[in-house]
């Protein structure tokens, strides 16, 4: 029975490494990571909309209400979620193609993992409209070829990441996290970063990255302020190097009351921690105030990872 549908959509979340280590420089240009992943609320969708004539086309708009830059984002082959379904398409053998659209509410080239959540998004819609029978753990080994943080888009929650980030292992952390993403203008490219942290560490022994016991234990118990006091980036002294002015976003974050903050990932988006919901309201709106960014979001997490919403026949 055809259970394909003409059109799909999917969820995916945005990501921020509440730890990440980073290894040493392998011999295949990539780094060993420990990371702990942690899921947002905030989230783009993809819709894919089946192409008879076996085309395969991109557009993107903004959110309602989001301070995204759009423009950009790539329309052609570099664009995540349009070798995510190159990908899936040659891997199912299917001859038909599909029109994407990608409504986005996460920053770009902000560290919290946008593409690879378009990625696992455009991956989910368009197996619903091309009925290829793959599960999820298929989507997730082909999303792992495309983008390192594409197999945690697709599963969500808080997890412990390892070698390049695709191997993921559940952590305990029942308790909602409560953080303010301070957006900065621009972006940061996640090769230079990686380029500059080896730079800066070229003289020095590198230890394998380990996350700390005390953090797995701080979520589990839901202690905000242990989370906090372990918050940490490997790659945030490249990131301040490349970007100074976020040492001073940093510290108005840490003097308006944030439990903790951080670059995430790549950057230039920096990540603070709240006490509680009220907390995270009344921090954006003080971080606003006082002109430290673009703008200052309010969400919370885990949550989950892709999923489809919708489909019609």
């Amino acid at each position: 029975m055809d259970v394909s549908a003409q059109a799909a959509t999917a969820r995916a979340p945005a990501k921020i490494n509440i730890y990440l280590g980073v290894g040493p420089r392998r011999r295949d240009g990539y780094h060993d990571l420990a990371t702990v992943f942690h899921a947002l609320d905030v989230a783009d969708e993809v819709t894919a909309e089946r192409d008879d004539k076996g085309q395969l086309s991109v557009e993107v708009e903004a959110g309602a209400g989001v301070a995204v830059d759009v423009e950009s984002v790539p329309l052609d082959e570099s664009n995540l979620a349009v070798r995510a379904a190159h990908a899936l398409r040659r891997y199912a053998g299917v001859e038909c193609g599909v029109r994407l659209r990608i409504v986005k509410r996460i920053p770009v080239a902000g560290g919290l993992a946008g593409g690879s959540a378009d990625a696992a998004a455009a991956l989910l819609a368009c197996d619903a409209v091309w009925d290829t029978g793959c599960g999820r753990a298929e989507l997730a080994t082909l999303g792992a070829r495309l983008g390192s943080d594409v197999p945690f888009a697709l599963h969500g929650g808080t997890v412990l990441g390892s070698g390049r980030g695709e191997r993921l292992a559940p952590v305990m952390s029942p308790s909602r996290l409560h953080w303010v993403l301070g957006v900065a203008a621009g972006g940061l490219s996640t090769p230079t970063v990686y380029a500059e942290l080896d730079s800066l560490r070229a003289a020095s022994v590198v230890p394998p990255p380990r996350v700390p016991p005390a953090l797995l234990t701080a979520l589990r118990v839901g202690d905000v302020d242990a989370v906090g006091a372990h918050l940490s980036n490997d790659l945030q002294p490249a990131a301040l190097r490349l970007r100074p002015e976020l040492h001073e976003v940093l510290a108005a974050g840490q003097d308006l009351g944030a439990v903790g903050g951080i670059v995430s990932g790549s950057g230039p988006t920096v990540v603070f921690l709240a006490a509680d919901e009220r907390a995270a309201r009344n921090l954006s709106r003080a971080l606003v105030d006082e002109q430290m960014c673009v703008e200052a979001v309010p969400t919370s997490g885990a949550a989950t990872g892709a999923r489809l919403l919708a489909r019609a026949r």
